[in-house]
């Protein structure tokens, strides 16, 4: 029996209908979408196809999408494209103490070309106060980038009243959707962003490939530098094949959000129900802001990985990570102010479509068994503790 896997967060199968459409690329269908004969015409055909499937959910134009090698490279492109294009205005860039390491490093690096980073705090919950981001902006604050969902939390920020905010004062406003898209509705016109970035494996599309969405009107300097593909923006032959795949996985994404976003908060509930009847456990998140898939789970005194080693048949993620003399805590947890005897034993859960109710019960019966095992002999190590203590 394999593992039942709660770790949609950190990558989702491919959807089999997304396998289905990628499958004549792979096999038939080869041609350069740059070269004007009948093989090249039939792979841009079918990328441009895909890059309307994209728009059709992100609610934009097909010409404000392009296609990247991932969520990684949009986050780099977005930030670097837009501070070194408009650095001549300011060089103030405001995003969160909370952001993926592909935000977080990517500010690292241009604090070393000489901008400026102000790293917003959050809340207990894990949310970026609006009045934080307000007393943060500067006449020279030229970029805010603030992610959508939060990847271990699930905590949903207030997107479109900050992307009110930097409209206001002339900003621009970038979000890491990585994590949104697929499980959340995300209409960049609703969420007022000029700058999208995305991941196709974080939302049953295949890994490798990803999108930025660019408001028509946002300038940036260029990332890869060659010839005048993907609108002279991104140089690279495309890559056709994955392409495919995520506009299939986009347009099964707008079919079946609904659907989606039922199935999987009923099934958090139900997970989270059940875990409740541990002693000493706390979640964390934003308990009306938050993924419908997503549970992070803190046992009291235990290390994540200790547990997650004794979690025979259910995979998922850790929130710390610990270390021959230390405990390393995630930013997130950390900067939610979680007490380290929780932050050390969290838990990260993330379900999915394929997720079943049997799944959960399941996989809680295991949970709670393993954590019980754990306070039993951790009540046992005190007793003998304290006994060797008066001998």
């Amino acid at each position: 029996m394999k593992p039942i896997y709660l770790d949609y967060n950190a990558t989702t199968p491919i959807a089999p209908e997304v396998a289905e459409a990628m499958m004549p690329y792979l096999n038939g269908f080869f041609g350069n979408p740059s070269s004007s004969h009948f093989y090249g015409r039939q792979t841009k055909n079918a990328i441009e196809n895909a890059r309307k499937q994209l728009a059709d959910l992100l609610h934009c134009k097909p010409s404000e999408v392009i296609f990247t090698s991932g969520g990684s490279e949009s986050n780099n492109y977005a930030l670097k494209g837009y501070a070194f294009a408009n650095q001549d205005k300011g060089k103030h860039i405001i995003t969160s103490s909370i952001e993926h390491p592909a935000i977080i490093e990517v500010c690292k690096f241009l604090e070393t070309k000489g901008f400026d980073l102000t790293y917003l705090p959050v809340d207990s919950t894990g949310r970026v106060l609006l009045s934080d981001v307000k007393n943060a902006i500067r006449p020279d604050t030229i970029l805010i980038s603030i992610m959508y969902a939060n990847n271990e939390v699930g905590t949903l920020q207030p997107i479109t009243e900050i992307s009110n905010l930097a409209r206001m004062n002339s900003i621009a406003f970038h979000s890491d959707c990585a994590q949104a898209v697929g499980k959340v509705p995300v209409n960049v016109q609703e969420l007022g962003v000029d700058l999208l970035s995305l991941a196709g494996h974080k939302f049953y599309g295949p890994k490798g490939i990803g999108a930025l969405y660019i408001r028509e009107g946002i300038s940036l300097q260029k990332l890869i530098h060659g010839a005048d593909h993907e609108n002279n923006l991104r140089a690279g032959t495309e890559n056709v094949l994955e392409i495919v795949g995520l506009g299939k996985a986009a347009e099964l994404a707008k079919e079946k959000e609904a659907e989606c976003m039922k199935h999987e908060k009923g099934l958090v509930q139900l997970l989270r129900k059940n875990l409740s009847k541990i002693s000493d456990v706390q979640f964390n998140g934003n308990p009306e802001y938050c993924l419908p898939n997503t549970l992070s789970a803190s046992f009291k005194n235990f290390q994540a990985s200790e547990f997650l080693r004794l979690l025979k048949n259910v995979a998922a993620s850790a929130g710390a990570a610990c270390h021959t003399d230390s405990i390393c805590v995630s930013p997130t947890l950390e900067a939610m102010k979680v007490p380290l005897e929780y932050a050390m034993g969290t838990i990260r859960f993330s379900l999915g479509r394929f997720n079943t109710k049997s799944e959960i019960e399941i996989a809680s019966h295991e949970i709670i068994a393993v954590v019980t095992n754990l306070q039993r002999e951790e009540k046992k190590s005190k007793k003998n503790r304290e006994r060797n203590k008066y001998q």
